[in-house]
């Protein structure tokens, strides 16, 4: 009994060494959203701001030093936060905040498109110690994210401009999350058929803003 008993143990182990880490990643992107959004809630947009900057400078730190590293994409997030919030705060006007998740994914989609112009992808540098792709797949996963991240920057501008900023916090914070997290998740089959043979089976990065 003991012997049939050892390969559903062994099959329903989930492997806490790779999943903890996500978690918490995931966790320290959303913290700074969910202040965002609450601040606005109570106070206005320019409080929100000025606590989301500081949220967003306290989840790096502790990235560094739960996480031993920050990661290149909410590191290049958190200086676009810290630029483009100040300048919110500095000229009280909130359309630089609002456009900064534009000018982020704008930028994120033009570094992944416009390596793979010079036949490099660039995400392989971002996920490359995540996971194992045969160069094939590296291509197709880093076209995937280019589009994502242009579909990104056009819902945002088409929100900030065209309704409220209530409407436009609410979406930042819960509908952007769910989205990556939904593409994530798509993008679990080309993860395993692109994944060189012998290789463990890959899970889905888990990610929250952009």
């Amino acid at each position: 009994m003991s012997d049939k008993a050892e390969p559903k143990s062994a099959e329903s182990e989930i492997n806490w060494g790779e999943v903890r880490p996500q978690l918490i990643k995931m966790a320290l992107e959303l913290g700074p959203l969910v202040v965002f959004f609450i601040v606005n809630a109570r106070v206005d947009i320019f409080a929100a701001t000025a606590w989301f900057m500081g949220a967003m400078v306290m989840s790096l730190l502790a990235s560094w030093l739960i996480l031993k590293k920050i990661a290149v994409i909410p590191l290049v997030t958190g200086v676009v936060v810290l630029v483009f919030g100040g300048l919110t705060l500095w000229l009280q006007d909130d359309t630089f905040i609002k456009v900064k998740p534009t000018i982020t994914n704008g930028l994120f989609a033009a570094v992944l498109l416009g390596g793979l112009m010079f036949k490099h992808s660039l995400l392989k540098y971002v996920f490359g110690d995540v996971y194992k792709l045969r160069p094939e797949g590296w291509s197709k996963l880093t076209l995937n994210w280019g589009l994502f991240f242009v579909l990104l920057a056009i819902i945002n501008e088409v929100l900030w401009r065209n309704f409220s900023t209530d409407v436009w916090v609410a979406f930042k914070v819960w509908g952007v999350m769910s989205l990556t997290i939904a593409f994530s998740i798509s993008q679990l089959s080309l993860l395993n058929k692109y994944a060189p043979p012998n290789e463990p089976k890959n899970m889905p990065p888990i990610g929250a803003e952009r």
